[in-house]
């Protein structure tokens, strides 16, 4: 069956001011799946990484200037492309700051829509219907542009699909309460007008989407009495000459939706597959009014196989990439991931017998950095493998709790008793089915434990983190939850696990962390390999490792080992070797350190830090850099630990932050001198390596020799 998956937040809207619309003008694919680009209603592009829903860049116009199309990317030239203003062509690469400075040219025809499908050239759609290429119309921007539609006739939607090679634009229109479909084909241009059939008298189509299968287009449009119908239509019939007469386009009733009392107006469905559709605004069939749900529906057997309540109002816009569904809501645009297996009947009456999954094959709602770094396959949490192994013998004496008993549990039973049910509940449950499960039982913990200060879970709340299912935007209360009951070791599994904190989220926790005294952080109980970390980096022995791999590092000639040297030289007083903060506190720090972020969001937010706590951050990144940079302490494999790269990256971060109040500090001079050697030092190491990069790429061309034994000295001659 199909299934709807753990959604998590994209970004935040800003709906008009009576709600009627969400203010997002289109979503649509970049580069690869994992980026798109948002064009809001009024001035705004933003560019999105999908996997950890950071903005990667922002774009806008001019106030007075209004974006009057979604955004597109050529992935030809790598640029975006956008109108403003109905007739203004805007084009602009990724490093462009500034809009107005960037490509423009103004059409003599106003600009319904520009569309582009992966590797093909945008195609300009101008209102009255005509059609043109982008590089052709750029050649001559004030070409008359004809009139493709009829008086009173206008444009209610249109996209491109791409089928047998050729790209083909299909546009709907009303014209005096009929709507008419064109299909147009480009090179060589042909376009075919066709007439739909009349629903009730009054009624219009809500929405329209278009896929290409089985060499026919496939069009799919819903009424406001709930009717889905699908229209078939060949791509091979088109001339080369315009169709004139408007053909009649024979349809098929798809589904009929229940729509509850009167008829629908916000609502949206989408092919999802050739047996799935997408449908947002439109009444769950078993759920009481007032709600506003996603639902999967399966065509072929007219079963609703998938349901998600969306929070907020619903604005009746759906977008579908790479089996995740956008959507906004309320003042939210989620991402809810989907899958939809090959339908049967035994699966579309809930009959079928599922065999186990492989967990590998699983979707995972909530990526790991580690997966997003280092490519590392989806797996389940090791903590949920060795509890489930722990407690197999013990979760068979329990009542086998379903969800919904397990969260009505949570609103009233006492703390003992909701630990053992949910961790027999996430003993008996397999990974898949985890997704949707682990969101709604944090939800719910963290909603009772706001509203009773009495009552408080941590040890379920960490169990559930462990579980890897969960993120900062299905329960974006839990951190603050957390900060707020002191409770640091759940602070620092959810830095841990959430690859999606805002930035704001990450300051409170640092200054808090910070504010700790050394005495009551001491106390704390912490994950205990990021406390051996730092244990080993303050305990160890400068004289430790004084010959490395047969040979002293001071007779080599890298040079990032004497700037190195220089800076320990400069700034190896006792007390800058001394870490100047206490275990516990330093440990909780450098989970700060790691943390994601965006330099433009999380600037604003460290401007707030107050000098005492800037300068003690700042010595506590001074005495990791210089622990980093002495030979005797290599990187400790198999340690989470900030790399080098991140500190400095900090160290950047807070001195532009309160680089002024620290220059009129007498106290941070030194301070600041030393982390200009740092910085310098890195500058100069990035030189260097740019000078051997050729060498190495050389290297790397070069064959694999076969292994002589478990040592060898080989002689390279690079020139």
């Amino acid at each position: 069956m199909a299934a709807l998956y753990e959604g998590y937040t994209l970004c935040g809207l800003v709906p008009d001011q009576n709600l009627s619309s969400s203010g997002i003008q289109g979503i649509e694919e970049e580069r690869d799946r994992d980026h798109v680009v948002v064009t809001d209603s009024t001035r705004s592009v933003t560019l999105y990484k999908v996997s950890d829903q950071k903005p990667l860049g922002s774009w806008t116009v001019k106030q007075g200037q209004k974006l009057t199309c979604p955004a597109v990317f050529n992935s030809q030239t790598n640029e975006y492309v956008a109108v403003t203003d109905n007739k203004v062509i805007r084009i602009w690469k990724e490093d462009d700051i500034l809009l107005d400075k960037a490509f423009k040219a103004t059409v003599s025809s106003d600009v319904w829509k520009v569309h582009c499908t992966h590797g093909g050239e945008p195609v300009v759609l101008f209102q009255r219907g005509a059609v043109r290429l982008l590089d052709s119309l750029l050649a001559a921007p004030q070409q008359p542009i004809e009139e493709v539609l009829a008086q009173e006739e206008a444009i209610r939607w249109s996209t491109i699909i791409v089928a047998e090679t050729q790209q083909f634009i299909i546009i709907t229109t009303e014209q005096k309460g009929e709507h008419f479909l064109y299909l147009q084909r480009l090179n060589p241009n042909s376009v075919q007008r066709y007439r739909l059939e009349r629903e009730e008298p009054g009624l219009s189509p809500l929405s329209f989407s278009a896929t290409y299968r089985d060499k026919h287009i496939c069009l799919l449009y819903l009424y406001p009495n709930g009717h889905v119908y699908q229209s078939v239509l060949s791509v091979r019939g088109l001339g080369t000459e315009e169709g004139v007469q408007a053909l009649p386009l024979p349809r098929s009733l798809l589904l009929g939706l229940p729509v509850g009392d009167g008829q629908l107006e916000a609502a949206s469905a989408m092919a999802l597959d050739e047996a799935h559709v997408a449908v947002v605004g439109v009444p769950h069939p078993s759920a009481g009014g007032g709600k506003d749900f996603l639902c999967i529906w399966n065509t072929n057997f007219q079963t609703l196989q998938a349901g998600k309540e969306m929070a907020g109002k619903i604005y009746g816009q759906l977008w579908s990439y790479s089996n995740k569904v956008f959507i906004p809501h309320g003042k939210t645009l989620s991402i809810i991931p989907f899958e939809c297996p090959k339908s049967s009947l035994a699966s579309a009456l809930g009959k079928l017998k599922h065999t186990k999954i492989e967990e590998s094959k699983t979707p995972n709602s909530v990526p790991s950095w580690n997966n997003i770094l280092h490519g590392e396959k989806a797996q389940p949490s090791k903590s949920a493998e060795t509890r489930r192994t722990r407690t197999t013998r013990k979760s068979q004496s329990t009542t086998n709790l379903t969800t919904d008993q397990v969260l009505e549990l949570i609103k009233t039973a006492p703390v003992e008793e909701i630990q053992k049910e949910v961790e027999g509940f996430l003993t008996r449950a397999e990974f898949q089915d985890l997704q949707p499960s682990v969101g709604q039982l944090a939800l719910t913990l963290v909603s009772r434990s706001l509203a009773d200060p009495a009552f408080y879970s941590s040890s379920t709340l960490a169990q559930l983190v462990h579980t890897r299912c969960l993120c900062h935007s299905v329960c974006p209360d839990l951190v603050l939850l957390a900060l707020e009951k002191k409770d640091y070791f759940l602070c620092q599994l959810c830095l841990q696990f959430f690859p999606d904190i805002p930035e704001a989220v990450t300051c409170a926790c640092l200054k808090a962390f910070i504010s700790i005294p050394d005495v009551d952080a001491e106390k704390m109980s912490l994950e205990p390999d990021s406390v051996e970390f730092m244990e080993n980096l303050i305990t160890r022995d400068r004289a430790e490792a004084g010959l490395q791999n047969g040979f002293s590092p001071t007779s080599s000639v890298v040079n990032d080992r004497q700037t190195r040297a220089e800076d320990v030289k400069k700034a190896s007083a006792p007390s800058q070797l001394s870490c100047p903060v206490g275990l516990h506190k330093a440990v909780l720090i450098n989970e700060i350190l790691q943390t994601p972020y965006s330099d433009t969001f999380l600037l604003p937010h460290l401007k707030d830090l107050s000098s005492q706590h800037v300068m003690l951050f700042l010595q506590y990144l001074q005495f990791l850099y210089l622990k980093y940079s002495q030979d005797a302490f290599p990187q400790m494999e198999g340690f989470r630990s900030p790399s080098l790269s991140q500190i400095m990256d900090w160290v950047c971060l807070l001195l532009d932050a309160h680089f002024t109040v620290l220059v009129m500090t007498p106290e941070a001079k030194g301070l600041l001198l030393n982390l200009h050697s740092f910085v310098k030092s890195q500058v100069r190491l990035v030189s260097e390596l740019g000078k051997i990069e050729g060498s190495l790429q050389e290297l790397r061309k070069m064959k694999a020799k076969e292994s002589i034994g478990q040592y060898s000295i080989e002689i390279i001659e690079l020139f």
